[in-house]
C-alpha cells in the first residue's frame, strides 16, 4: 500500500513525517523509529534500499502478488494462448503466465501485465518527448487500463494487478507531476473494482492531500472526490458517500454542463447512492433528465448510457411503480443485457451481474411471456 501510515505503530501520518535516512520508511516520530530499528527495521533497512527505497520495495512486491493473482484466475482461460505483445507463453524475464481481463474473446487479448506495463509505459514516454498535446497524452495514458484491441477497460484481478504496475512505474515522481497522482488513480481503482476498499479509500485519500497541497486543479480534485465518494458507499459509509457526492455532481455540472462525459459519469454515480438508500423517486427523476443525454452525447451502446438504463430500470422494479412500469423495466433491463453481451461478451462480471438481477425477479420473463 502507499505508505501513509508509521512503520512501527500503523498510525496514520502527514506527508511530512520524518523518513529513516536510507530506506525512506516513514515514522511518527523519533520514538517509533528507534523502536522500529531494535524490533528488526536494522536488519532489512540494506534491503529496502537496494530495493529502490521502501515505497518502491512494497509496490514491487504488491504488484508480483497481485500478478500472481491474476494469472491464476486466467489460468484456465489461457491454456494454450501467447502474448499479442511478446508473442510468448511465459515472459522471458518475470516468468509470468498469460491474463486476460477484458472484452476480446476467442483467441484474443492474450498477454502479459509485464508487457502491457511496459508498452503503456513506452506509448506515454513517447507523448512526453515529442511534446504531443493533452488529447494524445491522454489517450496514450488510457492504455494502463484499456485494451487496445477491444477498447474496453480491465476488470477484475487483471485490472489490481495493472494499477500496481503503474504505480511502481511513477511513484518516483514528485508530487507536483501530474503522472504521480494519475498512477495513485488507477492503484486506487484496482483496489476498488477488487473490493480491497479500505486500501482504495487510503489511495484515494493520500491523492486528495497531494493535490490540495500543491495545488492540483479543481477538475482532478472532483474526480478523487467522486472516487472517495464511491469507495464510501462501498464500506456501507452511506450518509457520507451521498453528501459528498451531491456536492461533487453540483460542482461538476456548474464546471462542464450536462453533456460532458465527467457530468454523466457522476450522475450514474449519484444515482447508485440514491439507489442505495432507497430513494427511488429521487433516483428517477435524475435518471429521467439524463438518460436521454447520455444516449445524444455518448451513443446507445456506450457503457455509462448502459449503466444510467440499468439504474433506471431498477429504481422501477424496486420502488413504488406500477404492474406496466414494472414490466417495462424489465423489458429495458432485458434489452440493456442484450447490448450489453454485445459489447462486453457474455462472460463479461457486468453483464453476469445484470444476468443475476434478472433472474431474482419472479415473474416470467418480458420476452418468454
Amino acid at each position: 500500500m502507499i505508505l501513509t501510515t508509521c512503520a512501527a505503530c500503523a498510525a496514520p501520518l502527514a506527508h511530512d513525517a520524518p523518513r529513516c535516512v536510507r530506506c525512506k520508511a516513514r515514522y511518527c516520530d523519533s520514538t517509533c523509529q528507534h523502536d522500529h530499528w531494535r524490533r528488526g527495521h536494522k536488519q532489512i533497512c540494506k534491503k529496502l534500499h537496494r530495493g529502490g527505497n521502501a515505497e518502491q520495495y512494497r509496490a514491487d512486491n504488491k504488484h508480483k502478488e497481485a500478478v500472481a493473482v491474476a494469472v491464476e484466475a486466467c489460468a484456465d482461460d489461457s491454456k494454450g494462448q501467447t502474448c499479442y505483445i511478446c508473442t510468448e507463453a511465459v515472459h522471458w524475464k518475470t516468468k509470468e503466465g498469460l491474463v486476460r481481463g477484458c472484452s476480446c474473446r476467442g483467441t484474443a487479448g492474450f498477454l502479459h501485465v509485464s508487457c502491457l506495463a511496459e508498452q503503456a509505459k513506452i506509448l506515454r514516454e513517447e507523448a512526453e518527448e515529442n511534446n504531443l498535446g493533452a488529447k494524445a497524452r491522454s489517450a496514450r495514458w488510457l492504455r494502463w487500463h484499456m485494451c487496445s484491441l477491444c477498447e474496453q477497460n480491465y476488470h477484475g484481478v487483471v485490472r489490481c494487478a495493472r494499477g500496481w504496475a503503474c504505480w511502481k512505474t511513477y511513484l518516483g515522481r514528485p508530487e507536483t507531476n501530474d503522472i504521480r497522482s494519475m498512477a495513485m488513480t488507477e492503484l486506487g481503482n484496482g483496489l476498488f473494482v477488487t473490493d480491497h476498499h479500505a486500501d482504495a479509500l487510503s489511495v484515494r485519500e493520500a491523492e486528495l492531500s497531494m493535490l490540495r497541497r500543491v495545488g492540483g486543479s479543481e477538475h482532478n480534485i472532483l474526480v478523487v472526490q467522486s472516487n472517495i465518494a464511491s469507495t464510501y458507499y462501498m464500506m456501507e459509509r452511506r450518509g457520507e458517500a451521498l453528501r459528498l457526492r451531491r456536492d461533487v455532481y453540483a460542482r461538476i455540472l456548474k464546471l462542464y454542463g450536462e453533456e460532458h462525459e465527467e457530468t454523466l459519469i457522476d450522475a450514474s454515480n449519484y444515482a447508485m447512492n440514491l439507489l442505495g438508500l432507497k430513494r427511488f423517486e429521487e433516483a428517477k427523476k435524475l435518471l429521467r433528465k439524463v438518460m436521454p443525454v447520455a444516449q445524444r452525447v455518448l451513443g446507445r451502446d456506450h457503457e455509462r448510457t448502459l449503466s444510467l438504463r440499468e439504474d433506471f430500470a431498477r429504481a422501477m422494479l424496486q420502488g413504488d411503480s406500477s404492474p406496466v412500469e414494472k414490466r417495462n423495466a424489465l423489458l429495458m433491463l432485458e434489452d440493456t443485457l442484450g447490448v450489453m453481451r454485445h459489447v462486453l461478451g457474455p462472460s463479461h462480471p457486468e453483464c453476469l451481474r445484470v444476468q443475476g438481477e434478472l433472474d431474482s425477479y419472479h415473474w416470467d420473463s418480458p420476452s418468454t411471456a
